[in-house]
């Protein structure tokens, strides 16, 4: 009985990963729906890519020139001397 039980408990298990796999494959978008999907992102457009590089480039230098001052540069620019 004992074994009667695992073999119906595996049975089950593989049944429920079955399922969940092909509802997995049913929603999944085809390799059309992929493409499309890939051409509307932003790295597809090199304008965009380029703005985007510069804003993170300003991010960078912005976030490394914090690091190396002791002001409080949360509370804004008020106590930094030139």
């Amino acid at each position: 009985m004992s074994s009667a039980r695992t073999v119906l408990l595996t049975a089950g298990a593989a049944a429920y990963v079955a399922l969940g796999y092909g509802l997995w494959a049913a929603i999944a978008p085809g390799e059309e729906r992929q493409k499309e999907m890939l051409k509307d992102l932003p790295e597809a457009n090199p304008l965009r890519m380029a703005e985007t590089r510069k804003r993170n480039a300003l991010v960078m230098q912005v976030l490394k020139e914090a690091a190396e001052t002791n002001d409080n540069v949360a509370r804004g620019f008020k106590g930094v001397s030139k």
